[in-house]
């Protein structure tokens, strides 16, 4: 069983400016998932680490992190405008090539949504693995908001109302189907997701891994700052 995890980062960052490379707690946010990444080879074995970026800076600070890489990311998957399956897609062949081998499994890491471990990796992993018709996997935590009961959309006739309209025996959020956020942590996948053309993660046949812990992405400023606050006072309620 051979397994590819990519790291994916490029440069030039509207948010947060430099987010992928920012220091975070000390150390840069790649760090952690290249760390993360490490702990996940150690563990399996046959897994070859790959790191996709358009950027001469990342590729400096992964290296000097312990991941080193001799892949460019090509000019036509710049920008922000690049779904994030075509730059996977595009390193997996270059590894596969440069590997000489087909890989069974490919685990995505996402630099912004740093705060997993390995049980979560793990745990996940074996989920899919038992579920021979599944094509992917992705990280998910319990949903803020309900599309059953606090969500609502502009409709075609210009008003707005709920996301989903409920049937009749939902009378509380409680009893609604359980809906998730996608915290954008990890992505498993099958070879045979990219040999389909998927163009989302979200599939007819995806699974879902729970995190039993906080976590969430790096969308805003604040969100370093938070997450900044909760590694420097040890206030995380899971082992990183």
């Amino acid at each position: 069983m051979k397994i590819l995890v990519t790291i994916c980062g490029r440069g030039g960052s509207k948010g947060i400016p430099g987010k992928n490379i920012k220091p975070l707690s000390g150390r840069p946010l790649i760090d952690y998932t290249i760390r993360a990444a490490k702990e996940f080879q150690k563990k399996y074995g046959e897994v070859v680490l790959a790191l996709s970026t358009d950027s001469s800076e990342i590729l400096n600070v992964a290296s000097e992190c312990g991941l080193e890489t001799d892949y460019l990311r090509p000019g036509y998957l710049g920008g922000d405008t690049i779904g994030k399956i075509d730059v996977i897609a595009d390193v997996l062949l270059w590894e596969e090539a440069k590997n000489k081998c087909r890989f069974d499994y490919i685990l995505d890491l996402d630099i912004t949504s740093p705060l997993r471990n390995l049980d979560d990796l793990s745990n996940a992993f074996g989920t899919l693995q038992m579920n021979e018709s599944a094509l992917n996997l992705f990280s998910v935590s319990p949903a803020a908001r309900n599309p059953y009961f606090n969500m609502v959309e502009q409709k075609e006739n210009g008003f707005f109302a709920l996301v989903k309209k409920p049937d009749e025996t939902l009378k509380t959020r409680q009893s609604s189907p359980k809906v998730y956020d996608l915290n954008a942590s990890f992505y498993f996948y099958r070879r045979s997701f990219f040999e389909e053309g998927y163009k989302s993660a979200i599939t007819e046949r995806s699974l879902i891994y729970e995190m039993p812990h906080i976590c969430f992405d790096l969308d805003h400023s604040i969100d370093f700052e938070i997450i900044d606050f909760l590694l420097k006072n040890n206030r995380l309620d899971f082992n990183l």
